[in-house]
């Protein structure tokens, strides 16, 4: 008989442009029990995804840097908006740039499965 894992029953949103770490995230946090909305590469993807009322989530692990110029800050306004928690998954070894997110839970690139769903775990209790 199998154990549920620490996030079972839980939504978590992926926002991480890079394919392979994204779907990494997405198998890490599919074997601790979750239901990944994601991943998705844009942040207006995600918004969409948010704005929808079947994808409520339980909480978000958002790349700041998403290429091409785009950031993950619109998604996690909304986030914050929505009183959703979420976790900055970033190489960028400094602070949030925007003085609106600085303090907010991060996990630095390269992320560890165990790293990942403890803060996950964290974020959900």
């Amino acid at each position: 008989m199998a154990t549920a894992g620490p996030l079972t029953g839980r939504r978590i949103l992926v926002l991480e442009d890079e394919y392979i770490i994204a779907v990494e995230m997405e198998s890490w946090l599919s074997e601790a029990g979750a239901a990944v909305i994601g991943p998705f590469a844009r942040a207006d993807e995600a918004l969409a995804a948010l704005a929808d009322g079947k994808a409520a989530v339980d909480a978000g692990v958002l790349d700041i840097n998403l290429g091409r110029g785009g950031t993950a800050y619109p998604v996690a306004a909304r986030m914050d908006a929505l009183g959703v928690p979420y976790v900055f998954a970033t190489g960028n070894n400094l602070e949030a740039d925007d003085p609106s997110f600085r303090g907010r839970p991060r996990l630095e690139k390269p992320v560890s499965a165990r790293s990942l769903i403890r803060m996950v775990s964290e974020l959900v209790s």
